[in-house]
């Protein structure tokens, strides 16, 4: 019989309820959760984990010694920073949804550095976005030109710093606005909940340099609508997915909440279909 994989949620938000509902159902088979990690006794994780009634870990620490085969981190870029690379060199698996932290080229070449030498898993998957198998293999003969248009009801906007002091009246908005053009490396930071499938697309092809990014809010959306071209060698694709928004995050996007489930059961399976 198959090992259970003891999996460990970094974060107590909607995609870390997310996967323990579906671990009491019983849809994740072969999946054990070890425990949630979070900020002190008064955090969303702590709450969570009484909830679920799972073991609840205030620091790294604890959370390495509930002895995970794999932790699935639903936080922050902050977080990201703060236990990336000491989990991998403990000889954890990480899967990273706040990809956007990745533009720091020190912090993801230690992490490769930490996975590389301790034997574990550094793992991003593809969040709210398709397309990547086919823009890797693209890549292979050669791709000029990546690019993603991010655009969402002015309500996933909100309270963001960056935008905050553009001083766009998200409220008052009569068409689409664009909030942000240019490189993905210089975008994505600014929007740290909103554009991670920003980072994955340029972790995943040309760059982050050459990745363009293109942020809209637009009151005539109800799903968040992300655009991807691509054009190469091989040829040129154009992708456009409307995703629900999460009911209780407007910033993310359901289908990037299930990308986490998706992750999970990939790890588990010894059979796969597609990249």
């Amino acid at each position: 019989m198959q090992n259970s994989l003891r999996v460990a949620l970094l974060g107590g938000g909607t995609i870390a309820r997310l996967v323990l509902e579906h671990a009491r159902r019983g849809d994740l088979p072969g999946i054990e959760i070890a425990g949630v990690e979070g900020r002190g006794a008064a955090s969303r994780g702590a709450a969570l984990a009484r909830e679920f009634q799972v073991p609840y870990a205030p620091d790294r620490a604890a959370l390495v010694g509930l002895r995970p085969g794999v932790v699935l981190e639903a936080a922050s870029h902050d977080a990201v920073r703060e236990h990336l690379v000491a989990v991998l060199a403990s000889g954890v698996s990480v899967i990273v949804l706040s990809a956007g932290a990745l533009a720091d080229d020190a912090l993801r070449q230690a992490a490769e550095s930490a996975a590389a030498a301790s034997g574990a898993l550094f793992y991003v998957p593809s969040g709210g976005i398709g397309g990547l198998d086919a823009l890797k293999t693209a890549c292979l003969a050669g791709v000029e030109e990546v690019s993603i248009q991010v655009a969402k009801p002015p309500a996933a906007w909100k309270a963001i710093p960056y935008v905050e002091a553009l001083g766009v009246a998200l409220d008052r908005l009569d068409g689409p606005t664009t909030l942000f053009e240019g490189p993905a490396r210089e975008g994505v930071p600014h929007f740290p909940q909103n554009v991670n499938i920003a980072a994955v697309l340029s972790l995943a092809g040309i760059g982050w340099e050459r990745t363009r990014l293109k942020v809209i809010a637009d009151p005539a959306l109800k799903l968040n609508t992300h655009t991807i071209r691509v054009r190469g060698r091989s040829g040129s694709f154009t992708i456009v997915l409307e995703n629900v928004p999460a009911p209780e995050n407007p910033k993310t996007s359901w289908l990037a909440c299930y990308s986490a489930i998706s992750a999970l059961k990939t790890l588990q399976s010894r059979v796969r279909f597609g990249t």
